[in-house]
Order: C-alpha cells, then structure tokens, then sequence
C-alpha cells in the first residue's frame, strides 16, 4: 500500500466508524503518543522553556482524565514556551501534535482531527522503523500499526 493509499484507507475508517470507537480510539493512541517519558527530557533540553516542559509534563500524565479546558490551557504554554526554530525533535513533535488533535477533537467532535492522529500515529512508527515508500505496510511493525487502528475503528 502507497502512503497516499494508506492515508485514504485511514480517511475512510475514520469517516465510517461510530462515535464510540472513534472515542477509544483516539483516547488509546493519545496515550500511546505520549507514553514515553524521555520526551519530557528531550524537551527540556533546548525545546521548551521551563514552564512549557512543566505543561507538557502535566498534559501527558493527565490527557486522557482532564477536561478540554485544562488541556487546552496546556496546550498555550507548551506552544508559548517552544524555544525552537521549525526543527523541533520529530519525536517530540508528533507527541505535541497528538495533544493537539485530540484536545480539539473533544472540543469539537471533528472525525477529521481523529484522522490527523491516526496519521501522527503512523509517522511515529515510520520514524522508528522506515517505512518503505513503494509499500508502506511492507514491514510488520507498519502492518501492526495500521491493524490496530483499523481494529479499533471497526470494532
């Protein structure tokens, strides 16, 4: 499968699952974005101020129990606090985007910024393994992936 075949099938599941399974979905996968600790150093060192690093640290302990405001209070310090120019950490940049999109999906119940999870949830595993361009599920860690999220959307 291509990556823009990919992004379609992922387009379609989204468009096509019910409100719960988007729920769990995006729930599952924030977390899983988020998990790793070491992005908490990652960013203090050099790619958020303190008081970004101390929001951030909140948001991935509490983003699946707070409520959209807390998070989206959160979400402005981190994005005042980004002290880099355009190269933040790609690691750390799709953790971010992650707390992003699903802060706005329970502000607004948008499928699509479930979609741009599920994307940033591919990406992440494309940078831990690369992909291969010609057939972006080739290897099994790509494959996985996207059975879990087609498992969880389909449920």
């Amino acid at each position: 499968m291509r990556y823009d075949e990919l992004e379609a099938a992922i387009r379609h599941l989204t468009a096509r699952a019910s409100n719960d399974n988007l729920h769990v979905f995006g729930a599952e996968t924030v977390a899983r974005l988020v998990r790793d600790e070491r992005l908490l150093d990652v960013a203090a060192e050099g790619e958020l101020d303190e008081d970004a690093v101390a929001a951030l640290t909140i948001a991935f302990e509490n983003v699946l129990t707070a409520g959209t405001t807390d998070l989206r209070t959160l979400m402005a310090r981190i994005d005042g606090g980004i002290l880099t120019d355009g190269d933040m950490d790609p690691e750390l940049l799709t953790a971010v985007s992650a707390l992003e999109h699903w802060t706005t999906y329970l502000e607004t119940g948008q499928r699509g910024e479930l979609y741009e999870l599920a994307v940033r949830s591919i990406e992440q595993v494309d940078y831990q393994v690369s992909a291969d361009l010609g057939d972006f599920l080739a290897k099994p860690e790509m494959a996985a992936e996207y059975e879990r999220i087609e498992r969880l959307l389909t449920a």
